[in-house]
């Protein structure tokens, strides 16, 4: 708080050239020239003044810190009593050219190891769910279409949707989708490499995994084929009918298309195609109707894919079906697992794919009942790997039997132990992905814009 008070009030442009002496950390600019902060997230009511910061993840590790820098900046300023800093996020959506984007996805992240046994899909799991701790809407897809494993870890029954087909299932505040969910107990997977590509194309562009959903009430003011016009507050809405779309009276009586007329006042429930246009999925005529406008955004701002070992054609296909925002390499600290790294780094290269870093799993093992540390896989041959190829090392992640544990029984550590050890270090890295994933995004833009 200023010692030198005067009787006048701040105004927004002192409040935002004291914010713009906070810098963020990766892009080295301040938060104001980035847009983190606009004028109608400043309210000025005498000596309160409260922002908006909006960040471009909900996991950046260094959100708290900033907070607590805008909030000093802005008490220190003339007649500023209290400061208000709520933080915010508007995760920005990785778009690659040539590539088809993922319906209700912004950003992909695989997670890859080209060798097995080095806990790559516990790492993948339980990475989705931090991400998830930060406010993130995530989701986790089984890339490992002939050893899908992530069925068991997180406590659904193999063969769940054997006779139904299958669909996303939410576990843990994720959104799951896995071959397992169909197969049986025990049931094989013997798929040629054209299959398998078919498989990932499929669970990548024929899963739900996110909408914008809109329900909006308002007038007909035109009616064309299957297109019809709809004013609310002002505003036309156009709304999209297909030949699934339930069209009823007040007393539920199924309409068709024809029916509909001019000054009709209706509620639309349906999903948000580009600008004001919504596609319908149910209408229903109302006498009378208060016009108004609800959007509930549940796209996923990261989708988590759980790629299997080796250089296969599921990489391959991840690849050229969608505009992955970065691959993670896991790896454990002995040779021969980081030679196989060294090749998957190499294989998403030439794929021209992000490697956002590499992650040392199982790095030590610390003795439960006397503390002392051993090397079971060697340690920090990750970190050597990852300064020798010019990436990230993301971080090291200790051996625990709890992690272990915890994937037989179908929840995770991230879930049944959040405090350990192990979840703290796949908080901090997935606070690295996101970051990184921001980064790219503002490279990306910044030579779109040049």
């Amino acid at each position: 708080m200023a010692d030198d008070k005067s009787t006048g009030e701040v105004s927004k442009e002192e409040v935002l050239a004291a914010l713009s002496q906070i810098e963020d950390p990766d892009l080295h600019r301040d938060i104001v020239s980035l847009g983190f902060i606009k004028d109608e997230d400043i309210n000025i009511c005498g000596g309160n003044v409260a922002v908006r910061i909006v960040l471009t993840t909900p996991a950046c590790p260094v959100r708290e810190q900033m907070k607590q820098q805008a909030t000093e900046l802005l008490e220190a300023l003339h007649d500023v009593e209290h400061a208000e800093v709520n933080m915010d996020a508007d995760v920005r959506a990785t778009t690659m050219r040539g590539q088809k984007p993922v319906e209700g996805v912004r950003n992909i992240i695989a997670v890859a190891s080209n060798k097995g046994g080095v806990g790559k899909s516990t790492v993948a799991v339980n990475l989705a769910l931090a991400l998830t701790k930060f406010g993130a809407k995530v989701g986790l897809m089984d890339a490992d279409l002939t050893g899908p494993n992530l069925p068991t870890m997180l406590g659904v029954d193999s063969g769940l949707q054997a006779d139904t087909g299958l669909s996303i299932v939410e576990r843990y505040g994720v959104k799951l989708a896995s071959i397992g969910f169909v197969l049986k107990k025990g049931l094989a997977v013997v798929w040629r490499g054209p299959m398998i590509g078919t498989g990932v194309r499929q669970l990548l562009h024929d899963m739900p995994w996110g909408e914008v959903r809109v329900r909006l009430a308002g007038v007909i003011t035109s009616v064309q084929d299957q297109q019809v016009l709809v004013m609310v507050s002002g505003q036309n809405w156009t709304v999209m009918i297909g030949e699934q779309v339930e069209i009823h009276a007040q007393n539920e009586e199924p309409l068709s298309v024809s029916q509909l007329k001019v000054n009709d006042h209706i509620e639309v429930r349906g999903t948000q195609a580009p600008d004001q246009t919504v596609q319908a999925k149910r209408i229903r005529l109302q006498d009378s109707v208060q016009e108004s406008v609800d959007i509930e955004d549940d796209t996923l701002d990261y989708l988590v894919i759980d790629l299997p070992p080796g250089t296969s054609d599921a990489s391959m296909s991840m690849a050229q079906e969608a505009p992955i925002a970065g691959t993670v390499i896991v790896t454990t600290p002995n040779s021969v697992s980081l030679e196989d790294a060294m090749k998957a780094v190499m294989m998403f290269e030439k794929l021209q794919v992000p490697v956002f870093g590499v992650i040392e799993n199982m790095s030590y093992f610390a003795c439960p009942h006397c503390g002392e540390r051993t090397d079971i896989f060697g340690h920090g041959g990750a970190q050597v790997t990852a300064d020798e190829l010019g990436l990230d090392f993301l971080g090291e992640i200790p051996l625990d039997v709890t992690v272990r544990e915890s994937s037989d029984s179908g929840v995770p550590i991230m879930v049944s132990a959040p405090d350990s050890p192990v979840a703290q270090a796949i908080l901090e890295i997935a606070q690295k992905i996101a970051a990184k994933t921001s980064v790219q995004h503002f490279f990306a833009q910044t030579a779109a814009a040049s």
